[in-house]
């Protein structure tokens, strides 16, 4: 009989019922218990949802309040030493290893997130050294699945495997050059065995064990790792699933197929193409192959019929016994459930599958696959049928106007009119920045006021004139602070946004929106990506009414603010019938037009901000170059439309970007800001590596915290990167926009910021 399984489940609660529980807690509303009754009611719901869908295999231990990578850190004593015998709780150096803490006495910044893998979700990084002491001090999982069993269900614990953890981690300041995390796996072993043990011991049968690494390249130099580490934990575990996703195994499948693991699962979703591969090399062996046919990071409906014939296929040649249908990956990349959406359409809302009935479609499919005489799934399969005929009928409209004006972009419409030189010697007459010119990343605080105000507009409490009149208020409070607090170039504050990418996809054409379509970035910061549904197009300006606004009220410089095409594309849900690369350049077309026109407004700099662009790098570097090539171009052609005059920036963040340091370079915007501070500054490294021609902005502070930092703190990163790079290069910002942050720490923060740049320009001079 085929299985059913998911391979993990979205953790913010149907209502963010999490989100609302741990900053009620970061803010003192609430105690650790009540905040562990929270999290107990969502596991709840997810647990008893999963079991009513018919699936089989339920997953447990993967909940987090924050970081399911950070909670590995904690369980396994990996905890930095700068959080240790400064008097705090357990779950509040946890926080603060997230988060930062500067509060009784304690000055503690947060630890480096990185994203995971090739998605927007951030995890914290965990830190190693030759000292690092790994001990046991809760075992999770086991928590979490007695949890579910005292509810009377029985689940699959989920458990981040040993080599992916030490290679998703850095070395510490502490290790000695060279040092590399691999090496510690010895040491780590013993404290995985003591947690296999514990879910032996507890009755467990299956633990699923996440080995992510094995679809990257590097893992081909992991065998003796990999086979020395499962060799030791089969022994002593349940029986193990071995877990990939977001790409395809390629050559290291030949030595995943003779490691001692009873089962394995490969991203059907991601990477099709291995199926034939994967299933030729599991059977003459044992292993129980799960089948990921179920997108995890996509919210379209599974074609039954696409999913049947492979799933057949998988069948045929190992036995049904032997094959089970799951979800690609975790199911936490998409919103909980299509049940909160009540303002899409009936057409719109039956192309979609979120968490909740992407998992009654493994349950169905699996079913289909062994035999089931279920009315409810005959129906199920025939409801999907003429489900998807529709969409494929949709799908087969475009919009001829915007496919003939990409079809006619040539190779002059990449490219600014002069080199970053000339246009630089321009722009100093232009713009007339000092050196080290200071500048923020775009956003500024979202109060509860501003929250308050656009959802009385929205729900038609209040006239647009009214809602426009009180965003004029706030954009002229913005930049009346950045005169006063001494910033060079400015920004209007975006008061109006909603989010990066969703204020632009609302005024595009080619796009839907959902109500609570949320899905963690990071912590209890949640995005609700929209939909890409058709061609996409600019129907008229989309900022620039705003931006002209703030430079009619200073004669400082003020800066536009636009999020970049790839950055668009990937932190949205795109199409899955036409290429990446179209939709980009459609949107690299529109945003093209608003560049434009903010230049004809007065607009002296435009930033377009590309966070997203090393996300979206395939992980196999065989793959990055088709990618790089029109993911740089499509920033190019949204950005070269405009005079010398125009300064352009661009903005980065949680990445690393040393491995495409060169594409970075083919971007030539005249000014890019880039994440620097939570890494150590260790990026400058490229810098110094690679050289770099145009001007740039490091983050000297890391805005993800709460905490404030010092102006001698500040001063010592820009001696640093005038280490590295020309001064006259320098520009001074913050890592990121200041959306999330609260007013009283954004103005200290800044202060120092532009104390610190006087001090440069003093001494830089």
């Amino acid at each position: 009989m085929v299985s059913s399984s998911v391979l993990g489940f979205p953790r913010i609660g149907a209502d963010r019922e999490v989100k609302k529980a741990v900053e009620a807690y970061w803010a003192g509303k609430i105690s650790a218990d009540q905040l562990t009754e929270a999290a107990a009611g969502v596991k709840k719901t997810n647990w008893t949802s999963l079991k009513a869908k018919g699936v089989d295999y339920i997953p447990s231990g993967e909940f987090s309040l924050y970081d399911h990578v950070l909670d590995h850190s904690a369980a396994f004593n990996v905890i930095p030493k700068r959080y240790i015998g400064q008097g705090l709780s357990p779950l509040d150096v946890y926080f603060a290893m997230a988060r930062g803490r500067q509060a009784d006495g304690v000055d503690v910044p947060a630890s480096e997130m990185k994203k995971w893998f090739d998605s927007n979700y951030h995890f914290v990084v965990p830190e190693f050294s030759e000292e690092t002491d790994f001990k046991l001090l809760f075992n999770k999982p086991l928590e979490e699945y007695k949890e579910a069993q005292a509810l009377g269900i029985e689940t699959r614990p989920v458990v981040l495997g040993p080599v992916s953890f030490l290679h998703l981690g850095k070395a510490s300041k502490d290790a000695k050059p060279g040092f590399q995390p691999i090496s510690l796996l010895p040491k780590l072993l013993p404290v995985y065995k003591a947690l296999l043990t514990d879910l032996k011991s507890a009755g467990v049968e299956w633990v699923q064990v996440d080995e992510p690494v094995l679809v990257l390249d590097q893992a081909a130099n992991y065998e003796k790792e990999f086979t020395s580490a499962y060799g030791d934990l089969s022994p002593v575990a349940p029986k193990i699933l071995l877990t990939t996703y977001f790409g395809r195994l390629d050559t290291n499948l030949s030595y995943v197929v003779k490691l001692p693991v009873a089962g394995l699962h490969v991203d059907l979703d991601r990477a099709p193409g291995q199926l034939d591969e994967v299933v030729a090399a599991v059977k003459p062996t044992s292993i129980i192959l799960s089948l990921g046919l179920v997108s995890g990071r996509n919210v379209w409906k599974t074609d039954f019929q696409a999913a049947l014939k492979v799933g057949q296929k998988a069948v045929d040649a190992l036995g049904a016994d032997r094959v089970v249908i799951a979800t690609s990956s975790s199911l936490l990349h998409t919103p909980v459930t299509l049940q909160s959406e009540k303002k899409l359409t009936a057409e719109q809302k039956d192309w979609f599958s979120f968490a909740l009935e992407k998992s009654a479609e493994v349950s169905v499919i699996a079913k289909a696959l062994s035999g089931s005489q279920d009315a409810d799934v005959a129906q199920a399969i025939e409801a999907n049928r003429a489900s998807i005929a529709k969409r494929r009928d949709f799908e087969s409209s475009s919009d001829d106007a915007i496919r003939k004006r990409v079809a006619a972009i040539t190779p002059d419409m990449y490219e600014r009119k002069s080199p970053f030189a000339v246009r630089q010697e321009t722009q100093k007459k232009h713009i007339s920045l000092p050196k080290f010119p200071t500048t923020t990343i775009g956003s500024f605080p979202q109060t509860k006021e501003i929250r308050s105000h656009r959802a009385k507009f929205t729900k038609g409490e209040i006239t647009q004139e009214q809602y426009e009149d009180f965003i004029k208020k706030e954009i002229e409070s913005a930049v009346r602070f950045q005169e006063r607090i001494g910033l060079d170039l400015l920004v209007h504050g975006e008061p109006e946004r909603n989010d990066m990418v969703q204020y632009f996809g609302e005024q595009l054409n080619g796009f839907v929106f959902t109500q609570n379509g949320w899905v963690q970035s990071y912590g209890s910061r949640y995005v609700r990506p929209p939909i890409i549904v058709s061609d996409v197009s600019r129907s008229g300006p989309m900022t620039v009414k705003w931006s002209a606004y703030a430079q009619s009220v200073t004669k400082l410089p003020m800066k536009g603010m636009l999020t970049g095409p790839v950055t668009i594309l990937n932190w949205s849900f795109p199409r899955a019938d036409v290429p990446r690369e179209l939709q980009t350049r459609q949107l690299a077309l529109a945003l093209r037009d608003e560049v434009v026109d903010l230049e004809k407004a007065g607009i002296h700099a435009v930033q377009v901000d590309e966070p997203a662009l090393r996300e979206g790098l395939p992980l196999r570097r065989a793959d990055w170059d088709s990618y790089l090539t029109w993911a740089v171009e499509s920033f190019k052609l949204s950005t070269a439309g405009v005079s010398d005059a125009l300064q352009t920036h661009s903005h980065f963040c949680y990445s690393d970007f040393n491995d495409i340091f060169p594409s970075i370079q083919r971007l030539d915007a005249d000014v890019i800001s880039i994440e620097a501070s939570k890494s150590d500054m260790k990026l400058l490294e490229a810098f110094k590596q690679y050289g770099y021609s145009n001007s740039i902005g490091p983050g000297v502070y890391d805005v993800h915290s709460p905490r404030v930092p010092g102006d001698q703190e500040i001063r010592d990163r820009l001696k640093a990167m005038a280490g590295v790079l020309p001064d006259s290069l320098l520009f001074v910002n913050p890592d990121c926009g200041l959306k999330t942050r609260g007013w009283k720490e954004t103005e200290a923060s800044l202060a120092n910021l532009v104390s610190a740049a006087r001090w440069a320009r003093e001494n830089y001079a």
